[in-house]
């Protein structure tokens, strides 16, 4: 279907009907008006698809989806936004639409996807948008943990992208999460940990999304300690149904048939007390010969004896 059948009055007269025939369809329910100018050659509720077409016709020449609604097309997002996200030029300027947030760019041309319908940013450029508007540097790190773990684009593309937006928010936290170091962080989670428990109390590099094996089926270990035969798993849900609990278990279970040590935290153990976790991480490390890590402050409690961090 073209535009999901809708189109704009241009259009349909280019296609030689007659504003009289488009309004008697109108007026028959056959065809409704979804914006001034545009029309869905349809009757009923108009699906997600025409009402993203509808929003883009209706902000005319140069608009593409963007942010959240581009987004939910690639799925970067899992649910539609409330509101139409769509980017124009700069250059333009045009009136409210009603049900669209209107964003206005000097690179929209080079923003748009080179052959996506209905015109939208590409994935790269839809990334550093939500970045950009990101309240938090944890929103901010999770679109693009989100876009890499579901395999939307790559690190290397969105440094590229990067590169051409070097006024954008977050800017240096981004060089970091999209430098090769930073390679197979998956979560915000995973850069949590790498950025505030890893790496400031130089714990050993673990080996990021670790393959193994376990009664036929593949399975990764977020953070493997290879040498010392430690493994830490991040849960950034709250809460797991049963079924996932026991999976949990069993794995750990076999981990620890094979002399692996499992070490799991969650989201308010890593972002609230993660000196805590560095020195849990650490104790388990030295007992396996590991002498390196180190304090990040003077209160830091990696290297106290145990029972004297009050975190």
């Amino acid at each position: 279907m073209f535009q999901d059948d809708v189109l704009t009055v241009s259009q349909l007269l280019r296609g030689g009907l007659s504003r009289d025939f488009l309004r008697s369809q109108v007026d028959r329910g056959n065809w409704q008006r979804l914006y001034r100018g545009v029309y869905a050659t349809f009757s009923g509720e108009p699906p997600r698809s025409a009402q993203l077409w509808a929003a883009v016709l209706a902000a005319g020449p140069g608009a593409l989806l963007s942010h959240e609604s581009a987004a939910e097309t690639v799925r970067l997002s899992d649910k539609p936004s409330s509101v139409v996200h769509v980017t124009i030029p700069s250059s333009r300027r045009i009136a409210p639409v009603p049900r669209v947030r209107l964003h206005f760019s000097d690179r929209a041309g080079q923003a748009r996807h080179p052959l996506a319908l209905p015109p939208r940013t590409t994935v790269e450029e839809t990334v550093l948008d939500l970045v950009a508007v990101s309240a938090q540097l944890d929103e901010a790190m999770a679109w693009v943990t989100r876009a890499l773990g579901r395999r939307l684009t790559s690190q290397e593309s969105l440094r590229g992208a990067l590169g051409l937006r070097v006024r954008i928010r977050w800017h240096r936290e981004l060089a970091e999460i999209l430098s090769p170091e930073a390679a197979g962080l998956h979560s915000i989670l995973e850069y949590r940990y790498d950025h505030d428990v890893e790496r400031p109390h130089r714990l050993p590099d673990g080996i990021r999304q670790a393959r193994f094996s376990q009664n036929g089926r593949t399975g990764y270990r977020d953070r493997l300690y290879e040498a010392y035969l430690v493994a830490v798993e991040l849960d950034g849900e709250a809460t797991h149904p049963a079924e996932q609990r026991w999976q949990d278990i069993r794995r750990d279970n076999a981990a620890a048939a094979d002399g692996i040590l499992t070490l799991r935290y969650g989201w308010r153990d890593v972002t609230g007390h993660p000196c805590r976790v560095a020195a849990e991480v650490a104790l388990a490390l030295a007992k396996r010969g590991y002498a390196g890590a180190r304090p990040c402050s003077p209160d830091c409690a990696v290297g106290r004896p145990r029972g004297r961090d009050s975190a």
